[in-house]
This record gives C-alpha cells, structure tokens and sequence, in this order.
C-alpha cells in the first residue's frame, strides 16, 4: 500500500499510479469531470492485466447498486492476480452511504475502490469521508480558471510532442472555453491535423481547425489596446458584435487586467530600458513578452496606468451589480476599452 501524499492533485495522484502506488480507497468528486474520468479510465485500464480483468474488475453506476453489494464486491479476494478493481461511476446518485462507514474503518487492502461523485461535493464533515481521508484519498475536481487554459493547452501539446506560440494557445483558451473535455477534443483534432515534419500549432491551424478567427479575437484585441491602435480594436469588437459565438470584448479583460497590473510594476523596475532586466523584474518566463511592457510604456504614462487600473475595478464591481442597474456586461467592456484607448 502506498503512503498518503500530503497534497492531494491531479499530477500527484497520476505520479502514484504510474509508480503503482496505490491506495485502497479514492473518493473523486467536483464540477470538472474531465480529471475525475482521467483517474478512473487509468485505473480500469492499468491496475490490472487485461487477462486479469474478467474476474478482478466490477465497473457499476450508483443508480445501479446499493452500497451494501459495493462492500461485498470490495471484500473478494482477487482471483490470480494482486489486486481487485471496484469503481462505482455516477457515484452521486449512491443512496444510503453510511453503510460504507464500516468498510472504510478496514478496507482490504488488495482492493482498489473509486468513487466517482460527478457535478459537485459530498460534504467533507461526514463521517465517511473523515474515514476515506485517513485511509485513501479525497480528490476535489475543481473547474480551471480561464487565465490556467493557456498553459495547460501548452503542456498537453508538449508531453505529445506537440508546440504552440503564446497567441495560439489564447485563441484556443478563449473560444472554447474551461469545458476541458470540449477543450481536449478540440486539441486532439488539430493534433490529428498536423504534419508529422511539422508539429507546432499556428494561428492559421487554429483558424481552420478550431473555429476561431486569427485576426480578430482577444489576443489580437490585447495587441490592439497595447499599441493603442483605436482603429484595430474597434473593427475586433464590431466582429465580435457581429459574431457573438466568436467571442466577447468581456472575455479580454483578465488578459488586460494582467497586462496594466504588469505594466504598472514595469514602472518601478530600476533598469526598465533592458529588455532582459525587465523581463527578470516581471518574472517573465521569456524576454519575447516584454517587447509587450516597452510598447505600453510609450503608450500609457504611469499616471493613466494607474487611472486604467482603477477603472477596471470599477468595471468588476459594476459586472457585478454594484451601483449598475443596466448596462450589459458587453457594453461596460466597450467602456472600459474606451477609457483605456482614449
């Protein structure tokens, strides 16, 4: 039996099991399916030899079955093999789950029990999860943040020898959004699409396979606001008027907000004219991005920054009710890009 880890993640949780250290109970429960999934199908498809699975794997749904036949499924001893596999899927339409208290106190150790409880969480002050904390592990699947996209479309291409440029990777995080079984979909396809002499994804492979415009989306409408190109910004958000599947002028402002939040440091750095003192200054994890900080320093002075970044937390809260009893949450983005270009 493996030693519990101290941090309960996705990656440390993949890492066991690769290693085949395995513990007798998981508990996988949240709003993002798709971790929950990728820890259930690498246990049904690893732990046990195929030739071992007839006799030493009960996949069944909680509607399906009662608690009471999930214990004795987990008490058989694995036939010709070390381990047994019991995963209940659709685990939160399981009734009467105080009956698994007593199996929890001394699961058998051969057996690899996983619960997968979709679409939310089971209250950790239960009794039954303080006992599957302490024996097993309790994983929460939480839904990624928008600004998270970006690089985890950038390492899911790389561990499949795969690259992509920074614009591409927003384009794609933008369009499809934190669904991260759509997301995957969507890389997997233009995976496919690319030449085996050739792996790295471009604006113009994102345009043809994913959907999305290479000239006008938030990427481009970041690069617009830096370069304070009035003209530019205002064709990208007459498209996204135009187009409202393609995007909204609303889904740039994190992307901004992180630009002028930066760009308000990039003030403070005692050698802001070298390009490789700056980017260490804003712990930059290349130097081609503060091509980006230089550009907005000439664009905006210190004092407009400052007024631009108190603009957006007017806009935040006003998103959010505050003092705004009308305006769309489009229209108080048209305003804010408004206020920064002018």
């Amino acid at each position: 039996m493996a030693e519990k880890s101290s941090s309960v993640t996705f990656e440390g949780i993949m890492r066991d099991l690769k290693a085949r250290k395995f513990l007798p109970i998981y508990i996988l429960m949240g709003e993002e399916s798709y971790y929950i999934d990728r820890i259930a199908d690498y246990i049904a498809q690893t732990v046990l030899k195929p030739e071992e699975r007839d006799f030493n794997q009960d996949i069944v749904f909680g509607a399906d079955v009662k608690p009471a036949q999930i214990i004795d499924m987990a008490r058989q001893y694995p036939m010709m093999s070390s381990h047994r596999v019991v995963i209940v899927k659709e685990s939160q339409s399981l009734r009467g789950t105080d009956v698994l208290e007593a199996y929890f106190r001394k699961p058998a150790p051969s057996t690899i029990l996983v619960f997968c409880h979709k679409n939310g969480n089971i209250d950790r002050r239960k009794r039954i999860m303080t006992l599957a904390q302490s024996v097993g592990v309790v994983f929460e699947s939480k839904k990624s943040k928008p600004s998270e996209l970006p690089a985890f479309i950038t390492n899911y291409l790389k561990a499949r020898q795969a690259a992509i440029d920074p614009k591409s990777a927003y384009m794609i995080a933008d369009h499809v959004g934190s669904d991260m079984n759509r997301l995957v979909s969507e890389l997997d396809k233009v995976l496919i699409s690319l030449p085996e002499n050739n792996r790295r994804v471009t604006p113009e492979i994102v345009e043809r396979e994913v959907g999305v415009s290479k000239d006008f989306n938030v990427f481009e409408l970041r690069d617009a606001v830096i370069n304070k190109n009035v003209f530019k910004a205002n064709q990208i958000m007459k498209y996204f008027d135009s187009n409202p599947k393609s995007g909204s002028p609303y889904t740039a402002i994190p992307l901004l907000f992180n630009f002028f939040q930066n760009l308000m440091l990039a003030y403070y750095a005692p050698n802001r004219n070298n390009p490789q003192a700056l980017a260490q200054f804003l712990g930059l994890k290349s130097a081609w991005a503060v091509k980006d900080y230089i550009t907005g320093m000439k664009n905006f002075t210190g004092v407009k920054t400052m007024k631009i970044i108190s603009k957006f937390r007017e806009v935040d809260a006003r998103s959010k009710g505050l003092d705004n009893a009308s305006t769309s949450v489009g229209d108080l983005a048209k305003e804010l890009l408004f206020f920064i270009l002018h």
